[in-house]
């Protein structure tokens, strides 16, 4: 990678990505863009991914050799409008890697855990499963994850990607995802002491903090392709845990913290019907994915980092 445009720069993951990126490549070598322009530093440029002409010509123009496409809409949002859900992630995917293939570029693009659904095996969930999951964001990834096979094996598109887990970050507020009620409780166990879980105490599901995901996206693309047996849907783990076991960590450090429950049956039925744990041995032994942070190392950096996050805020 020597020339990165990144779409979705503006979201969970863009939002610090690009600044790891410019950390690493230089900030004139990255181009961000997103359909609405806030952004202070560094090249930007607005881009709507449903307008395949425009990411032609910013690409081009840039001189990109690498594409990472975020771009998408979440899990829980998505279900609450899964016709424009599809014209989104599934149009600006089929935008991205037809640019992808006319500029021969490298590409990246996520997955996630809602790849799966109830039908796949629960606790440690192989790299290569049944996937037939039941929501609209889940059709998404599996169509995505085939898409990308299909343009490297008939295109020769370098395409790699992972299945994330759900990702925890200080630096931006939950997303719509149904994994952000394990950013939130951080959020609400400095600000108010307590929280309400819209998901219910027992649920586990597989988690990573940003850092380890932001990683990820580097060591794969930087790894060697010869290597790769997969390339698109790796899986990849840093924790598995449930409400609770979050609440019983802050209260090591906020001992009156509290949490209760007021359960949402849709993202409920999301989380029931992903796996609890899965299989990341495959994106070790292929290109050494390793983690670094645990849950309880997590919960020191985020507590810490979200206090100093929210102070600065109400001194502004």
């Amino acid at each position: 990678m020597k020339r990165i445009l990144v779409t979705g720069a503006l979201g969970q993951i863009g939002s610090e990505l690009v600044g790891k990126l410019r950390d690493i490549y230089g900030e004139d070598n990255v181009l961000a863009t997103d359909i609405r322009e806030e952004y202070s530093y560094g090249p930007f440029e607005v881009l709507d991914v449903t307008d395949g002409k425009r990411m032609y010509e910013l690409a081009n123009q840039f001189g990109a050799d690498t594409m990472i496409h975020m771009a998408a809409l979440l899990s829980a949002t998505a279900e609450k409008n899964p016709l424009f859900a599809w014209n989104l992630n599934m149009g600006g995917l089929m935008n991205a890697l037809e640019v992808a293939k006319e500029l021969k570029m490298q590409f990246f693009t996520p997955s996630s855990i809602g790849a799966f659904g109830p039908s796949t095996p629960k606790d440690n969930t192989p790299q290569d499963t049944l996937q037939r999951p039941t929501t609209m964001y889940g059709v998404n990834k599996v169509a995505g994850e085939l898409l990308c096979d299909y343009y490297f094996t008939r295109f020769g598109v370098d395409t790699r990607g992972v299945r994330f887990p759900g990702l925890i970050s200080y630096a931006t507020p939950p997303g719509g995802g149904t994994t952000d009620y394990a950013v939130d409780i951080y959020y609400k166990a400095i600000e108010q002491g307590h929280y309400t879980s819209y998901i219910a105490e027992g649920t586990y599901m597989d988690m990573m903090y940003m850092p380890d995901a932001l990683q990820a996206i580097v060591d794969l693309m930087e790894a060697d392709g010869s290597k790769l047996k997969h390339r698109n849907a790796f899986n990849i783990s840093a924790m598995s845990f449930e409400p609770s076991q979050v609440a019983a960590e802050i209260k090591k450090h906020i001992p009156s913290f509290k949490i209760n429950y007021n359960v949402d049956p849709v993202r409920q039925a999301i989380a029931d019907s992903w796996p609890n744990s899965i299989d990341s041995s495959e994106a070790a032994e292929q290109w050494g994915f390793k983690a670094q942070y645990d849950l309880e190392k997590m919960t020191v950096d985020m507590l810490n980092k979200l206090r100093r996050k929210l102070e600065r805020k109400s001194i502004s």
